[in-house]
């Protein structure tokens, strides 16, 4: 999250009004809904995340036991099962 001056983009005005109700503090103003990313969109985490969980499916479908592929992932077998069994 980036910090911006009021004074740099808002009107003068506007700034006068948020002036009664906060001085000098922090305001936040979230984005709109539809503008709002996903978690690790941005980062693009969330889509290694989805690629890993693909190969492990498809290495699962390939034969590969379960325990093999927690071993290989450094994830539980736990994680692996539900990484497999999801829809």
């Amino acid at each position: 999250m980036k910090y911006t001056n009021a004074t740099l983009i808002l009107p003068d005005e506007l700034v006068a009004e948020l002036q009664k109700y906060i001085q000098g503090g922090y305001l936040y103003v979230p984005a709109k809904e539809e503008k709002r990313k996903s978690w690790g969109e941005l980062s693009g985490y969330r889509k290694e995340l989805d690629q890993r969980n693909e190969a492990i499916q498809m290495e699962y479908r390939s034969g590969a036991a379960i325990e093999a592929l927690a071993e290989h992932y450094c994830l539980s077998v736990y994680a692996i099962r539900k990484i497999i069994y999801q829809k």
